[in-house]
């Protein structure tokens, strides 16, 4: 009976010091990610919004408006360009012609 307990006992240091180093490395990646710490019952330790986070959201907001109208304008670009390829010279001629007088 002395020896499975012997036996037992590293393992279980083992497996706890792996509870704690997965919690430590679960909180640093949260806190570099910057998502709110919680306590053990749920509550929030550190406020999820600040003005700042409120500022950088409106930047980013921003920034994919503007992002999301140059996709457009370089989509529209895009299939002209596939347009020109795949017509033929012919078609192409007359257009050119069409828009110069």
């Amino acid at each position: 009976m002395e020896f499975f307990s012997m036996l037992q006992s590293p393992y279980v240091l083992l497996l706890g010091m792996a509870a704690i180093a997965g919690w430590v490395i679960t909180t640093w990646l949260r806190v570099k990610h910057g998502y709110p710490l919680e306590g053990s019952w749920g509550q929030a330790l550190k406020p999820g919004t600040t003005n700042e986070a409120v500022e950088r959201l409106k930047l980013v907001t921003q920034e994919n408006a503007q992002l999301a109208a140059e996709f457009g304008a370089l989509k529209d670009r895009v299939q002209t360009l596939e347009r020109i390829a795949t017509d033929s010279g012919n078609r192409l001629s007359r257009e050119i012609d069409s828009l110069q007088h």
